[in-house]
């Protein structure tokens, strides 16, 4: 397809130009191969060849050849690179070699391998892979919770390459190691895949337990090569160092051939309608995307789109449904959703239609994103920011995988950062990819493993430099609390409760709430449990494979909502209000009159209503009051102290200061995924003209997990980058007085009042006046510092 000379039409652009903002032609590359190396069984080169693989490509060779002499390894290389041969063929290898070595005796004990998927669906894709190479030595299975009962001993037992995920290694394995001694004495390889998608939180957690997984090799005398595969990050090496706790090697230079793609940047229109406070609203990007994919399903062109929401899956491909009704019968049914929360029959059925072809449209969350092998795209729609650049880069690399050209295009949602992102291409298109942030010494992540440690083997002190400085003083504490006991052989874990059960991978406290259907009671769904007061609260509207339902009752105590049939033509959005406490400074640079600190702080957080929004036009229907409990989080934050006498000398009244600072607080938080791999609702915000701890006009950005995540860090340390690039985001926004893609936050339980739009662009300017270097003019184009 003529690519650049049908961009604009299939976009609507022959009627509203003006909405693509800029068009960018990534090229093709070339492929580079190399011989297979030496050290290749005969037998693996020659399965490998049966599957069309006669030469692998140069950075296959390199990552493949670094884990065989035994370094820890990440490949780094975009989609559709070939990552998966690169691990494999060390693994395979390996096995296949110690079968053969094995045969002649009674008692075989050949080398085996483990590899950990965040996903279950990318673990069954690379399970069909190693089995289309029919190689009789390697027998793998998964080994997960859809895994039958019955099966798992035979696994244990016979299996030499189990692919599993986190949760079932923290769960399922370590706990249970005696019945695994023997596969734990032959590990020679821990494959890692989707390595960058370890990040916030969940990368903290499993951080640790990487950690502990060391350990119980070392206990049974194995010391296994680590094997990452990641998207395009920054410092790779040192991100997966400090995830497997080790130092680690990096292969970066991307060999592989892809065909070129025509990437798009696309903002929706400022329509009549107005939403809160009289802000005029933008078209939705859920409305923008159907109609896109709706367009290009008719015109038989295989597309994917991604959102990060559930809900917005499920509405885009509902919306896309409805408009191919005026097309054709027959395509309605070739569109689906696909999201975390199907049923495992349900996601596998989704995944092989849309192999085969069955399926030309298909609206997917994240989980789609990652490695699963799907050729034949040709279009890829990104619905609103993914998170990262390097999100971003993976998903438009979906299309375009057979060598065809690909066309790409990224529709702004309303968020401020995504309206700086399509005015800037060159933040997403000029600069490094941003470096993975988690942080695995967050106490609130610690100390529970630490427990889960002690449960699997007594701790003692030869293990502390495994978990990190944090480590003696968190034992200490979990003694006093009566978790561990001190013995002098070590650390042991005395208490009645699961130590296991402590560890919560997800979500930051509390099990995974069941979503149960009225009637029937059956199980629709899971989300994690502090989503709940947002997501199903009384009243909420919960989608799922298209048929909606509303919640009747939120059930904390047993982790369980009941929800009903129903048809609302709304989706519904929960609002709360927020108090700060500071509990510790722990970092500081004085900017001039401003003070810019990170340190830990109290949260206290209620979801106190919920709203009530039309599908086309986000117009607020009507707002319904809720009776939730407040929530206490202990965690990090950062935080700007602005004197007084600086704002009266730059023109900012005691009348325009509150509207000022709540806008400025709005814009940062969305605008702080610029410079840390987070997402909007891992954050919070908070600003106040006078605060009780400070004295002073104070901005509040804080981390929305116990403990932190390392993302308010990350702004401290990027504070000027993250400052300037609000300023801009909001100077560029083309409305008067603040909407949704500046200045106005959906979540904000003061109802998004009061706001200065104007006033927040002085007010960021005289905090950066005062920084270090001279500050950027408004307006300029600002390079993330998420490579830094």
């Amino acid at each position: 397809m003529a690519l650049h000379d049908t961009l604009i039409p299939l976009l609507g652009g022959g009627a509203h130009p003006e909405q693509l903002l800029h068009v960018r032609e990534l090229p093709a590359r070339r492929a580079e191969h190399e011989p297979w190396p030496a050290w290749a069984h005969p037998d693996v080169v020659d399965a490998y060849a049966s599957l069309g693989v006669r030469e692998p490509w140069r950075h296959q060779v390199r990552g493949a050849g670094l884990a065989h002499s035994g370094a820890h390894t990440i490949i780094a290389t975009g989609t559709a690179s070939g990552k998966s041969l690169a691990y494999q063929l060390p693994v395979l290898d390996e096995i296949h070699r110690s079968e053969l070595a094995d045969q002649s005796t009674l008692a075989p004990a050949g080398s085996v391998a483990l590899y950990l998927a965040p996903t279950k669906a990318l673990a069954a894709d690379q399970l069909s892979a190693i089995e289309a190479l029919k190689l009789p030595t390697v027998r793998p299975a998964t080994y997960d919770g859809d895994t039958d009962p019955g099966a798992r001993r035979w696994i244990r037992d016979h299996a030499n390459l189990v692919l599993a995920n986190p949760d079932m290694l923290h769960y399922g394995v370590l706990p249970n190691h005696p019945a695994w001694a023997r596969f734990f004495r032959r590990l020679r390889y821990v494959v890692i895949d989707e390595a960058h998608s370890y990040r916030g939180v969940f990368g903290s957690h499993v951080a640790n337990l990487l950690r502990r997984l060391r350990r119980i090799c070392a206990s049974y005398g194995s010391s296994p090569v680590f094997i990452g595969a990641s998207a395009t990050s920054a410092e790779p090496a040192a991100s997966f160092g400090r995830l497997v706790g080790a130092p680690a090697q990096a292969v970066t230079e991307d060999s592989s051939p892809h065909g070129s793609t025509t990437v798009a940047f696309w903002e929706p229109q400022l329509t009549e309608l107005r939403g809160e406070n009289g802000a005029r609203s933008r078209r939705t990007v859920i409305a923008e995307t159907s109609d896109l994919l709706a367009n290009l399903v008719s015109a038989q062109v295989r597309t994917i789109a991604f959102i990060k929401s559930r809900r917005g899956a499920e509405s885009i491909a509902a919306t896309s449904r409805r408009l191919l009704e005026e097309v054709h019968p027959s395509l309605p049914g070739r569109v689906a959703a696909y999201r975390s929360g199907y049923l495992p029959e349900e996601r596998r059925a989704l995944e092989a239609s849309l192999r085969s072809g069955e399926l030309l449209g298909v609206a997917s969350t994240s989980a789609l994103e990652l490695g699963i092998d799907i050729s034949g795209l040709d279009a890829v729609l990104v619905a609103g920011w993914p998170g990262t650049r390097a999100s971003l880069m993976q998903q438009i690399g979906r299309a375009g995988r057979s060598g065809q050209d690909a066309l790409a295009a990224f529709v702004a949602s309303d968020d401020p950062l995504d309206t700086y992102l399509v005015h800037h291409p060159e933040a997403v298109f000029d600069v490094a990819v941003e470096a993975t942030v988690f942080d695995p010494s967050n106490p609130y992540v610690l100390g529970p493993h630490l427990c889960a440690a002690a449960a699997e083997l007594p701790l003692t002190d030869a293990d502390l430099g495994l978990f990190g400085p944090s480590s003696p003083g968190l034992l200490g504490q979990l003694t006093d609390q009566g978790y561990l006991r001190r013995r002098p052989a070590g650390w042991f874990w005395t208490h009645p409760q699961s130590a296991a059960g402590m560890v919560n991978l997800r979500a930051d406290g509390g099990g995974p709430i069941s979503i149960v259907e009225a009637g029937t009671g059956s199980l629709l769904g899971t989300m994690d449990s502090p989503q709940s007061h947002y997501q199903a609260h009384p009243g909420a509207v919960y989608v799922h494979q298209g048929r909606t339902y509303v919640v009747e009752t939120l059930n904390e105590q047993d982790h369980c909502a009941v929800v009903s049939r129903a048809s609302p033509d709304y989706y519904t959005q929960a609002r709360d209000v927020t108090q700060i406490e500071v509990i510790d400074r722990g970092e500081a640079e004085q900017w001039g009159e401003v003070l810019v600190n990170f340190g830990d702080v109290k949260v206290t957080t209620q979801v106190v209503s919920f709203q009530r929004k039309a599908f086309a036009s986000n117009e607020i229907l009507g707002e319904e009051p809720l009776e939730l409990g407040a929530r206490d989080l202990f965690t990090k934050s950062v935080w700007f102290e602005i004197d007084n006498e600086l704002l009266q000398e730059g023109g900012i009244s005691a009348e325009e200061l509150p509207g000022a600072l709540h806008a400025a607080e709005h814009a940062a938080i969305g605008l702080l995924p610029l410079v840390a791999s987070s997402d909007r609702w891992d954050i919070g915000g908070v600003s106040t003209a006078l605060h009780a701890d400070t004295g002073l006009p104070t901005i509040f950005v804080y981390d929305g997990h116990p403990g932190g995540a390392g993302f308010s860090e990350r702004g401290f340390q990027a504070a000027r980058v993250w400052l300037a690039a609000t300023r801009d985001a909001i100077a560029s926004c083309e409305c008067s007085d603040g909407c949704p893609s500046c200045v106005q936050s959906p979540k904000c339980g003061n109802r998004n009042n009061p706001l200065s739009k104007a006033g927040a662009v002085r007010l960021l300017s005289l905090i950066l006046a005062g920084s270090a270097e001279a500050p950027l003019e408004a307006g300029a184009a600002v390079r993330p510092g998420g490579s830094d």
